[in-house]
């Protein structure tokens, strides 16, 4: 086989390496929303992408590769609202509205990945580091929302716990999910919780 001949197979070999390795990524995240990460096995993984548990070795020889990979494919297709946007709005109400009604939207469309993934968060210690950028990206759009209340001191400290209230994924969840509320009053309820934190 001459040089081309050479290149040519390896770059088959490995255009089909990388599809095997997203079809168990696939596989897992497809399970991940619906078993959830606890219940979910590398014998269901190997399954679900018609591969051997061994393929599934190969590719993620630990948990830890296998949620990174995971976390990243599910974040691509469904990133998080954009707290830069939200900066530009300069009433803090105004803000908090549409960062609410963003965020909830969000919920709305994977809350089936979510309230599965909170719920083993404990339980699956390799899913652990890959809650940081998500706590992460909590914590900036808090810091966004409170920006520009007139508030200090105490009353500052509630009107933050109040906003990191009404972010939080189980809030949303007790609301629209398990209260029935449509997304537009969980959010006025939501928003009408922050400013009353002002007066608190």
């Amino acid at each position: 086989m001459n040089d081309m001949g050479r290149k040519y197979e390896l770059r088959k070999r490995a255009e089909a390496m990388d599809e095997t390795r997203q079809r168990i990524t696939e596989a897992a995240v497809e399970l991940h929303g619906t078993v959830g990460p606890a219940r979910t096995t590398v014998s269901a993984v190997a399954e679900r992408a018609g591969v051997q548990r061994h393929t599934v070795y190969r590719h993620f020889p630990t948990e830890d590769e296998l949620f990174a990979a995971c976390s990243r494919h599910f974040v691509r297709a469904n990133p998080w609202p954009d707290p830069g946007e939200w900066q530009a709005i300069e009433d803090p109400r105004e803000r908090l509205d549409r960062a609410l009604d963003e965020l909830y939207r969000y919920y709305d469309r994977t809350a089936y990945m979510w309230s599965r993934a909170i719920r083993d968060r404990d339980l699956v210690a390799a899913m652990e580091p890959h809650f940081a950028p998500f706590d992460g990206y909590m914590a900036e759009a808090a810091g966004v929302l409170a920006a520009g209340w007139p508030v200090r001191g105490s009353r500052r400290r509630v009107l933050v716990a109040a906003i990191r209230h009404a972010l939080n994924f189980a809030s949303w969840q007790s609301l629209v999910a398990g209260g029935d509320l449509s997304r537009d009053r969980a959010v006025r309820l939501m928003a009408a919780l922050v400013e009353s934190a002002c007066e608190a």
